[in-house]
Parts: structure tokens; C-alpha cells; sequence
């Protein structure tokens, strides 16, 4: 893995993927679902898997609709979508678990709160870079998190704004376009190897962030040998994860 310091160019830029990076998507999710009404056909056993699920089936599903080159959406009409999807394959009617249910279910998203070294590690960032949000979604879910979460970004970019899904490789480059900064001044943060890569192919650094709750299909050895940084960032203390990735960015 080569340093980032040996980049020709200084970087001006960082950038942020949002969910299971900066913030702890599991620990607002499964609350959530803990709380709703208990069912027969949802044992507080299966909860887990459930949230892991509706994880997993939101990745599917934005990429099945990039491919197919449909409009992006409201990620809350995706997030309900697949939350239905699920609810169905289990047995949940919508007696048992109603509109007004599935809808606090779905606010939850809005509700997440950063991993515990990200808030002041991003506050060393910010005076020497700037740093922004280039995530999948939409804008107030950005606008939501920031609040929950009170992290200091200077920009946020959303696929709904930017009109593009990650990793279309067009997203990245109208982000960095829109902050008059080359691909060789920015760098990607991200705890999703596929993010990594796409910002790669159009010219950024890459650090990946290895979390709990991601990439867990990944071949993490062979994403060690494909981003310019690797940092652990499981470990839940402030210097971990982002708290090294101020470190090594001399922040």
C-alpha cells in the first residue's frame, strides 16, 4: 500500500461515504425494531437478522434499479420498499405491524448516531481539508444525520442531488467538479470496498475503514492490497478508526 504523502498532488479534499462509515446505522436500527410490537412471527431472536437483511436488501436494491438506469429515490421509498419486502417473506401482515409502524421504522434511519471516533477526528480534518459527504440518498436523510449525529462536514452531496448512484463513477467526478478539485486532490473515505474501487477508476486516493457492521462478503485481504490506507476502525474507542485517519492525514 502506497502513502498517501507520495501523491504528486496535496490533498484538498476528503470524502466521506455516510452510513456504516461515519455513522452506526445497527445501533439505531435494531432499537427500532426492538420496540415495535411484539409478534409470533418476529421473535426478538430474529431481530438482528432482520435489520441485517433490510441492510443488505437496500445494497440490492439501488443496485438493481443503477442498472437498470431508473431515477434515484427517496431512500425512504427504497427503505419501505424493501422493509414491506421483508415483513411479507416473514409473515407480517399489516395488521400486526401497521403503516404508522413500518413508518417510525423507516425514520429510524434518519435517527443514526456517528461511531465514537468520528466527531473530533473530524474536527482536526476540517481545518486543513475540506470535508464533505458523497453518499447514497437523500438530502434531508444527510441533513437528519447531521443533526442527530452533530458532525461537522462543509459539504454534503447526495445521490439525489447529484442526480447519479455510487458507484457510478460520474458521481464522484460532479462532486469533485463542484468543489473545483482534481481527482488527485481528493481523497475517498469509505468502509465499502465497491465505493473504494469506483473512486479509484476516475483518479482518488482511497482509505478504507474497516467497521462491525460492513462489507461482510468482502475479501478483506485483498481490500487491504486495493486502497492506498487501510485502518481498523472496530475496535469502538475515539482513536481508532477515524482518530488514525486524522493521524496519518498529520491533521
Amino acid at each position: 500500500m502506497s502513502p498517501v504523502s507520495t501523491s504528486p498532488a496535496v490533498p484538498k479534499a476528503i470524502v466521506f461515504d455516510l452510513m456504516g462509515t461515519c455513522v452506526d446505522w445497527y445501533s439505531s436500527i435494531l432499537p427500532a425494531l426492538e420496540s415495535a410490537p411484539s409478534i409470533p412471527a418476529l421473535p426478538s431472536e430474529s431481530l438482528p437478522q432482520l435489520a441485517a437483511d433490510w441492510r443488505a436488501g437496500f445494497f440490492k436494491e439501488t443496485r438493481t434499479r443503477r442498472d437498470a438506469s431508473q431515477l434515484v429515490e427517496d431512500i425512504d421509498v427504497t427503505h419501505r420498499r424493501v422493509l414491506n419486502w421483508l415483513l411479507l417473506a416473514r409473515g407480517v401482515t399489516p395488521a400486526q405491524w401497521d403503516d404508522g409502524v413500518r413508518k417510525k421504522l423507516v425514520g429510524a434511519w434518519h435517527e443514526q448516531r456517528g461511531w465514537p471516533d468520528v466527531a473530533s477526528a473530524l474536527e482536526r480534518l476540517k481545518q486543513k481539508y475540506f470535508i464533505v459527504v458523497l453518499a447514497n440518498g437523500s438530502t434531508r436523510l444527510q441533513l437528519d444525520l447531521m443533526k442527530a449525529s452533530n458532525l461537522p462536514f462543509h459539504m454534503l452531496f447526495s445521490s439525489q442531488l447529484l442526480g447519479k448512484t455510487k458507484p457510478d463513477a460520474e458521481i464522484y467526478t460532479k462532486a469533485l467538479e463542484l468543489m473545483q478539485v482534481a481527482p488527485s486532490e481528493a481523497i475517498m473515505v469509505a468502509a465499502h470496498a465497491y465505493d473504494l474501487r469506483a473512486a479509484k477508476t476516475v483518479g482518488m486516493k482511497t482509505i478504507y475503514v474497516q467497521r462491525t457492521t460492513e462489507d461482510f462478503t468482502e475479501n478483506i485481504d485483498q481490500v487491504r492490497d486495493e486502497v492506498d490506507f487501510f485502518i481498523d476502525g472496530t475496535s469502538g474507542d475515539e482513536k481508532c478508526g477515524f482518530g488514525e485517519l486524522a493521524d496519518i492525514l498529520q491533521a
